[in-house]
């Protein structure tokens, strides 16, 4: 999953940008615990940075800690509440977690704020599968 980013976000200063592109970079290349290492007290330092948060939250889905990228996705969310992207990711996430009621709310808000086919196709198999539950 790519990240769609405005150009007047908040960024990493000066000195954490080199970590910050090492990160990004490993994570394209697959390599999401590298990517977290890269980040490593980033994470901290910039916690007003949503780029950096989303950067977290990303790595940590991408390595199957779902806990740890809910929380950095609402992190994001708490930043800047308009991030369409942020929510998409945060319905896979708890899709993942079979939490379907909770993903269907966040991928629906996604595909309001912004059309894109792949949140719309998340939101479609999100209510097919509450749709295949028993008792639906």
């Amino acid at each position: 999953m790519s990240s769609p980013r405005s150009a007047s976000e908040h960024r990493p200063d000066d000195s954490g940008v080199g970590a910050f592109r090492r990160a990004e970079q490993l994570l394209e290349k697959r390599r999401p615990l590298d990517a977290l290492k890269a980040l490593g007290p980033l994470v901290e330092t910039e916690s007003e940075a949503a780029s950096v948060q989303l950067l977290a939250a990303r790595a940590y889905l991408a390595s199957a800690q779902l806990r740890r990228a809910e929380a950095g996705f609402l992190r994001v969310l708490e930043l800047d509440p308009a991030d369409h992207y942020a929510r998409f990711a945060l319905g896979r996430c708890l899709q993942r977690q079979s939490r379907l009621s909770e993903a269907r709310t966040q991928l629906r808000m996604a595909a309001a704020m912004d059309p894109r086919p792949e949140y719309q196709e998340a939101l479609g198999e999100v209510l097919a599968a509450i749709a295949l539950r028993p008792g639906a």
